[in-house]
């Protein structure tokens, strides 16, 4: 199956007579597992991995785990890795400071097996932007995964996100933009319109992208979560409360609880927010909470010396979501 998909590629190219290069004939080739059954758990992982929730990550992981194990030199599989790897701590509470040696060794052996692959490149990228805190890197590795594959999505997703943490606004725009046209039915795509939207002050834009996200993924929690990001932001706290009530339904983790308490304290409703903060303190014995989760609903409560003792924690920890600190104004 996997040489007939090269043949067909050929063969379609001389139909249509598109020139494809060497260089791009053995890019198509690098792609390529050698293992059939290698190529198969990949694509289950890729699967699992768009869902970003913890289970689904742990899925990921098993999948490329798997892959690997079938054909070590499969950069593909490699990359999906270190991305699962570094992306759980920001979205699935994994700690970052287990994760990121893994993410980081993933990353090299994806570009170590393929040098010219954009996905491995967009792999490094997630390693700098989420875990090295090396924002011009992460530019310049999203940058190399786009000129080497200018249809890979998620290249231009993540360029558009740094770039927007940058407060390159006019930039991080049009990247978004090409990653909603080579995949528009990608939720997360839309969600993270939403965000970068919401970063450039234009929050009609920013409600609309949410919306579009929820209603590609009406189980998708992000898409609820960008929603409650943006009503917030505009005063509809109840709204985004009833946002993160139906997002909390299919994925319940730190980012949505704190900024739920976040939403309550600035309404008055402090009691409410506490009893959130003394949730993550009881869980903590348990499993690892990000520090940043509390700081945010001390943020809420008016209360800067916790909120910094929290920060504090948060950077000694590694809390990846320390990267928000420069753009989000709460």
């Amino acid at each position: 199956m996997l040489t007939f998909q090269q043949e067909l590629c050929r063969a379609v190219a001389e139909q249509i007579r598109l020139q494809v290069t060497p260089e791009r004939m053995a890019a198509l080739d690098v792609r390529r597992a050698r293992n059939p059954e290698a190529y198969d758990v990949y694509l289950r992982g890729r699967r699992f991995w768009s869902q970003l929730t913890p289970a689904t990550s742990r899925q990921a992981v098993e999948c490329f785990l798997r892959a690997t194990e079938l054909d070590p030199e499969f950069a593909l599989a490699w990359s999906g890795l270190a991305d699962a790897y570094a992306s759980s701590p920001i979205n699935s509470d994994a700690q970052p400071q287990l994760r990121w040696p893994q993410a980081r060794e993933a990353a090299a052996r994806a570009v170590s097996a393929a040098a010219d692959l954009a996905e491995a490149h967009t792999s490094v990228g997630f390693l700098n932007f989420f875990l090295n805190w090396n924002w011009p890197a992460a530019e310049a590795a999203y940058r190399r995964a786009v000129a080497l594959d200018p249809s890979y999505a998620l290249a231009h997703r993540m360029l558009s996100v740094v770039l927007s943490f940058m407060s390159r606004h006019d930039e991080a725009i049009p990247s978004m933009r090409r990653a909603r046209e080579l995949d528009p039915l990608c939720a997360m795509h839309h969600a993270l319109s939403a965000q970068t939207a919401c970063l450039a002050g234009n929050h009609v834009a920013a409600r609309d992208f949410a919306r579009q996200a929820v209603l590609l993924g009406p189980e998708f929690w992000i898409g609820y979560f960008q929603l409650a990001q943006t009503l917030e932001r505009t005063g509809h706290h109840d709204q985004a409360l009833d946002a993160l009530a139906t997002g909390e339904r299919f994925n319940k983790n730190s980012k949505m609880m704190s900024l739920r308490g976040y939403i309550l304290a600035r309404l008055g409703r402090a009691d409410e927010a506490r009893a959130i903060i003394a949730a993550f303190e009881s869980a903590v014995t348990e499993q690892y909470v990000p520090p940043y989760a509390s700081a945010l609903i001390y943020a809420g409560l008016g209360e800067q010396d916790a909120m910094f003792a929290r920060l504090d924690a948060a950077f000694d920890a590694h809390d990846v979501h320390m990267i928000y600190l420069p753009v989000d104004p709460k």
